[in-house]
């Protein structure tokens, strides 16, 4: 048996010749004659590394090795905004203009401030160019600093003069309205804005715009003793000054100032007798205490 019969027990030897080996008339018929082939000595086996598959790709991430979709924003440049979009010339001139902002700003915080500082060096040189730049639209009613702090008790108090129901009149003694007031806050966690304040305000608006001889001073000064005037008659009313069948006819306000007790570590020596400041006497207009002033 020849060796290249296909039996089961044939052992196949290498082909060492290079010879291709085909069968006859496979391929162009039977009796066909198949073309010698030269012999090719076998070479050196070239090795090339696999390639790095890398991380891998997110979806509709473009391929590696190939260019970038120009229509994906990832490959368009990132637009310019703001002061960076405008050209050259023109972000001079917003920088320019934010300088003179930022210049402003910083004059106008520094006039303010000296406005409300106490007397020092500059003011008293630039006082007037302070004031100029100050009034009146800057004007500040409040001081940043207190060198001198209020170190006095000013009560607000109030007597009426009444007519009775009988026809008769009289006139009632001097109610402390400020006590009153100190009073109701005394021990009350959440004390009412009219409590606190309601009084001392109209009072300070008051002398603000009168002088000490109590004439008006201001454009507000006939203001401010309507508005005096209501809240004494308002708390007349509530307190029943008037009585049974009375009618508060005529009211006098006065303030007591008293100052306050110096420590005992000073050695300033201060008055304690009270100082009392009388307004005059003011009509109540008609149907005022009968519901006007509330």
């Amino acid at each position: 048996m020849d060796a290249n019969d296909g039996g089961s027990g044939a052992p196949h030897e290498p082909n060492t010749s290079g010879e291709a080996r085909t069968e006859a008339g496979a391929a162009t018929g039977a009796g066909a004659e198949t073309p010698p082939v030269k012999d090719v000595a076998p070479g050196p086996r070239a090795e090339f590394p696999s390639p790095d598959p890398g991380p891998p790709a997110e979806p509709g991430s473009p391929s590696p090795g190939l260019p970038a979709d120009p229509t994906s924003p990832v490959a368009r440049p990132w637009p310019r905004t703001g002061v960076a979009a405008l050209s050259p010339r023109y972000q001079i001139g917003a920088a320019l203009a934010l300088a003179v902002v930022a210049v402003a700003v910083c004059v106008h915080v520094g006039m303010v401030f000296l406005h409300v500082a106490p007397s020092n060096t500059v003011t008293k040189a630039h006082g007037k160019a302070i004031d100029e730049w100050i009034y009146p639209e800057f004007e500040q009613n409040w001081k940043l600093f207190a060198p001198n702090p209020l170190q006095q008790n000013i009560a607000v108090q109030v007597r009426a003069q009444v007519r009775t129901g009988d026809g008769g009149s009289r006139t009632t003694g001097w109610y402390d309205l400020s006590a009153q007031d100190g009073r109701a806050i005394d021990g009350n966690l959440l004390p009412s804005h009219t409590q606190q304040n309601e009084l001392r305000r109209a009072w300070d608006f008051f002398t603000a715009t009168h002088s000490n001889d109590n004439r008006s001073v201001g454009i507000r000064g006939a203001l401010s003793e309507t508005y005096l005037r209501h809240i004494v008659v308002l708390r007349m009313e509530r307190g029943g000054a008037a009585g049974d069948g009375g009618v508060v006819e005529r009211v006098q306000i006065r303030s007591q100032t008293t100052n306050v007790t110096p420590p005992k570590w000073s050695d300033e020596k201060v008055s304690m007798n009270p100082v009392y400041r009388e307004l005059p006497w003011w009509s109540v207009p008609d149907g005022e205490t009968e519901g006007g002033a509330r």
